[in-house]
């Protein structure tokens, strides 16, 4: 009977030594070199690459759309020194606006903890050294693309579906942001 894991170094699963070596059916006494240094085995085709996390990851931002639509800032005008009409900056704090940060910084939190459990899951499934997940902290989008990365290296040839669909969340975002600052400065407008 041959084994899904091929021959090889890797993380040992015990945590006491940086690598240990794996025959294909069991775990060695043979321990190696630092996870820097492990090569990268190349996955079997039967492993899958893609993992219900990195699906939620690209996904998710697409909840922030709606929410954004709640946010109708108030604004209101006063007579500045001079008799001088501006805007009154603190018009924009609606029930709205704290809505949209407070679901802005949960689903911050969710892309981070999203990223470390796939992180997790590729490891699972032999991937030496996946992508470090605390790229997520700077973006998801850092994270997904770093992530295809290593997959593109372990897995030649497989489909990136997540990573297409993170790229074009991103540009729907950034379209629809735009869009929503356009309005907003337009109702500014006297």
């Amino acid at each position: 009977m041959s084994s899904p894991t091929p021959p090889g170094w890797y993380p040992d699963p015990s945590g006491q030594h940086a690598a240990r070596w794996w025959d294909g059916t069991q775990w060695t006494v043979q321990v190696g070199p630092p996870p820097a240094q492990l090569p990268r085995q190349r996955l079997p085709e039967h492993v899958p690459t893609d993992t219900v996390f990195v699906w939620v990851l690209a996904l998710l931002p697409l909840l922030s759309l709606p929410v954004t639509f709640l946010y109708e800032p108030q604004v209101r005008y006063g007579v500045g020194p001079g008799g001088v009409r501006t805007v009154d900056p603190t018009s924009i704090y609606t029930a709205g606006y704290f809505l949209l940060q407070a679901f802005s910084v949960l689903l911050y939190a969710a892309n981070v903890v999203l990223a470390f459990f796939d992180h997790r899951a590729l490891g699972r499934r032999s991937v030496v050294r996946p992508f470090s997940w605390p790229w997520a902290f700077l973006s998801p989008i850092v994270y997904v693309i770093g992530r295809y990365v290593v997959v593109r290296k372990v897995a030649p040839g497989r489909p990136m579906w997540p990573l297409w669909i993170s790229i074009a969340v991103v540009v729907i975002g950034v379209v629809v942001g735009i869009g929503r600052a356009v309005a907003v400065f337009q109702q500014m407008l006297p």
